[in-house]
């Protein structure tokens, strides 16, 4: 059965894994055993009928609804047949504290229910390995079907019959029947009963995680499922947060623009880790500091890549996988991504920004001291010493070398604030020597970039392309919202990168042309940037603008078709997810409103 590529998607997922679910219900995207690894399941990029995915046909199939058990990661989809009769379909990946630690099995829970007459389905469950081209060999037993690999093993545990299954056999859906994916590993307990405990108790763990968030008082709905999103793009084992959860949905339809994005950005990590803490949600800040220490201590003040695997993994090779059509047909699958291989400047300032809150917050189990400041020190050292170099930018452009300001720009946020964080654990010669640095790298910003043919700060120090970028100089703290200059520098990108309310990256042609989708993020900058100038009330209906280009689940790819309002790029993006988040807590009304 052919699967029609749409990021009308639903995730599932535990924080070691996870799984895209369609309207129809199809797991038609899941990579194991981590984010980086395997999709066992690729109908996302192979719509033909030799992709893998996992479906429970309903047969005279007639509609569908689908849904999030409210504040969880808990999907639920139900399937109508033309009778009235259908099946409710519970998707999950476990998640909950058992024995003091993190339960997180690679599994995927299905479980079936019948809602009402006696519908036939038919479980279509073709897993492949190595990237669609093995065919795993099959075993059975009385409970369950072992899917052979050379690299990796699965069973399926059910209580469903197995023949059916195996068959492809349509029959009666007279009870409820549960399956259970994962390792080739013998259950401890029934099938039922381990399923209905794994519902019950990660419901039950979302529940408890959403009602700790500290929400704005407006578009709770989408800040929460926003936060559990971005949550589970934490690869809790080493504390990287991916970018997102899939590789090669290109930007826009035809444009080459096809990148693997599971891998974690040090730039996309931190914007993560400050919306989470927005919320009071520390526990991702937590893991990723992990993370971020090992990349900081082995480069002993070198240099830093942009993006390093979940892993740590330095090198990820770029290839192209010529026997998948792609996303909608549009190739190339590429795996791996050549931007490790890049100088962006602006990582310094990254690392030194998602690490500051740990110096300064009393709540944390291990704040950060000393030890840790001279470790950022020789971060900020190295930040200092590339401000005024080209590079390739947070773009990550493959053929043009500049100054960007927005580099430039995060080098200053490097050196504020190790002076911030020098004054903090009572170092004031330090916090002089990293002030006085931000003071030259802030005057030189604020002078070399301006261009003032156009009114603007420009995308590079003597530039005159506009950039979206430069609306950071506000939230990053360099300039006042207040400035003429930043006040001008916003009317000027209105009018060289808005397609009504949405925004595109740059104006300048890059690679592969000029870019012809809307980058969620930048629109969201301008959201921020337009409530901070006075302009609220636009501001909050452009927010609205982009709360109706999610999907029907509330989730945001990387762009927006500025005419279509189709999503494109790689999916759900963690960048816009976290734009949702900072508009909402910008925007919304105080709770002292109607308490």
């Amino acid at each position: 059965m052919p699967s029609t590529s749409s990021l009308e998607l639903g995730v599932i997922g535990n924080c070691a894994f996870s799984a895209l679910v369609d309207k129809m219900g199809r797991i038609v995207w899941c990579c194991l055993p981590r984010f980086d690894g395997d999709p066992v399941f690729n109908a996302l990029l192979d719509p033909t009928d030799n992709g893998a995915l996992w479906a429970f046909q309903l047969e005279n199939f007639s509609h569908s609804e689908q849904w999030y058990e409210p504040n969880t990661a808990v999907l639920r989809t139900r399937l109508y047949d033309t009778l009235g009769q259908g099946i409710e379909i519970t998707d999950l990946a476990p998640r909950f504290q058992s024995r003091g630690r993190f339960f997180r099995p690679l599994q995927l829970v299905r479980r079936i229910h019948p809602l009402s007459g006696a519908p036939r389905m038919r479980v279509v469950l073709r897993p492949k390995f190595d990237w669609g081209r093995e065919e795993p060999l099959q075993t059975r037993g009385s409970n369950h079907i072992r899917y052979v690999g050379q690299e990796q093993t699965l069973r399926l545990n059910t209580d469903a019959p197995i023949s059916y299954i195996v068959g492809e056999t349509a029959f009666v859906v007279s009870r409820p029947y549960n399956f259970i994916l994962g390792p080739d590993e013998t259950l401890h307990g029934g099938i039922n009963d381990t399923a209905r405990d794994f519902e019950q108790e990660t419901t039950a763990y979302w529940r408890n995680w959403s009602r700790a968030l500290a929400t704005p008082l407006e578009w709770q709905d989408a800040v929460i499922r926003a936060a559990i999103t971005l949550k589970l793009s934490v690869y809790e084992d080493t504390g990287a947060i991916i970018a997102a959860m899939t590789t090669s949905v290109p930007e826009a339809p035809g444009s080459q623009r096809n990148w693997d994005y599971r891998y974690c950005w040090l730039r996309d990590a931190f914007f993560v880790v400050r919306a989470l803490n927005s919320l009071s949600e520390l526990g991702t800040m937590e893991d990723y500091l992990r993370w971020l220490t090992n990349v900081v201590v082995r480069s002993g003040g070198g240099h830093v890549q942009p993006l390093y695997g979940i892993g740590l993994e330095e090198a990820l090779p770029e290839q192209i996988l010529d026997h998948l059509p792609g996303y909608q047909h549009h190739q190339p699958v590429r795996v791996g991504n050549q931007a490790y291989e890049h100088f962006q400047h602006d990582v310094y300032g990254n690392i030194v920004l998602g690490a500051a809150q740990a110096f300064h917050d009393m709540r944390l189990h291990h704040r950060a001291g000393a030890e840790h400041f001279q470790h950022l020190e020789a971060v900020g050292e190295r930040a200092y010493e590339v401000y005024s170099q080209p590079d390739a930018g947070m773009w990550e452009l493959r053929t043009r070398s500049r100054i960007h300001t927005s580099s430039a720009l995060m080098s200053w946020a490097a050196c504020d604030r190790l002076a911030k964080i020098a004054a903090r654990v009572d170092l004031p010669e330090r916090a002089r020597y990293w002030g006085d640095r931000a003071k030259e790298i802030g005057d030189r910003i604020l002078t070399e970039a301006w261009n003032e043919q156009r009114q603007a700060y420009a995308e590079s120090f003597g530039g005159r392309d506009l950039d979206a970028s430069v609306l950071l100089m506000v939230e990053v703290g360099l300039i006042s919202p207040t400035d003429p200059r930043f006040i001008s520098t916003v009317e000027a990108l209105e009018k060289s990168l808005c397609d009504g309310p949405y925004m595109r990256r740059y104006e300048a042609p890059d690679d592969f042309g000029r870019p012809e989708t809307a980058f969620n993020i930048c629109t969201f900058w301008r959201i921020d940037a337009l409530a901070r100038i006075g302009r609220k009330e636009q501001a909050r209906e452009i927010f609205q603008a982009m709360l109706d280009a999610r999907n029907h689940l509330g989730l945001l790819s990387e762009d927006t078709h500025p005419v279509t309002r189709q999503m494109w790029g790689n999916f759900p993006q963690t960048y816009s997810m976290v734009g949702i988040i900072n508009c909402a807590m910008r925007l919304s009304a105080s709770w002292e409103a109607v308490i």
